[in-house]
């Protein structure tokens, strides 16, 4: 009697991915001082509904789910993932320094906090959809980036932030670009 293998495996291969980032340096991580306002702007783009966190959780799940059948997409989506987690990590960095804590807690003005939960995550069914998803996602990061910008006056803080915003934009060029070849 042959015996039978209920196993499943997936035959995409993850190796050698890499950030999906523009070839440019960032900023050193440093501040002009602690400042607890500051903190609590970075803590949304940090652990917010539109962070990267969210965006983190987005990417991973939508390339868990590519992964089987569109290989060469769910590649592309972790590298871009890859570099959402290095922006995870610079904005916790900030917070830090600016004193700050990184809990995964976006801090809102007038004392209103709300920890980071999957609820911010969206499910599209398919692959153009997720792409779609990702791109809006995206545009909504940068615009966050751009009015926290604006909010602080701390030009070590922004180098860093306008850095990430360089990026998010190369990750819409390349999100619109995998769009098309779908």
């Amino acid at each position: 009697m042959k015996e039978t293998s209920h196993f499943k495996e997936n035959s995409c291969s993850f190796s050698g991915v890499r950030p999906a980032m523009a070839d440019l340096p960032y900023p050193p991580i440093r501040t002009c001082g602690q400042n607890p306002a500051y903190a609590a702007l970075l803590s949304i783009d940090h652990s917010g509904m539109v962070s990267e966190m969210t965006a983190i959780t987005q990417y991973i799940s939508n390339e868990n789910r590519l992964s089987a059948e569109l290989c060469p997409l769910a590649r592309s989506i972790l590298g871009i993932a890859i570099a959402e987690m290095m922006h995870l990590q610079k904005l916790g960095e900030l917070i830090c320094l600016l004193g700050g804590n990184v809990d995964f807690t976006a801090r809102y003005r007038g004392g209103k906090s709300r920890m980071w939960t999957p609820q911010y995550l969206t499910f599209p069914a398919g692959a153009k959809e997720m792409l779609l998803a990702d791109i809006e996602s995206e545009k909504q990061a940068i615009a966050q980036y751009t009015a926290h910008i604006k909010m602080i006056e701390d030009a070590c803080v922004n180098a860093v932030l306008k850095r990430i915003i360089v990026d998010e934009e190369y990750h819409i060029m390349l999100l619109q670009g995998l769009w098309e070849e779908l």
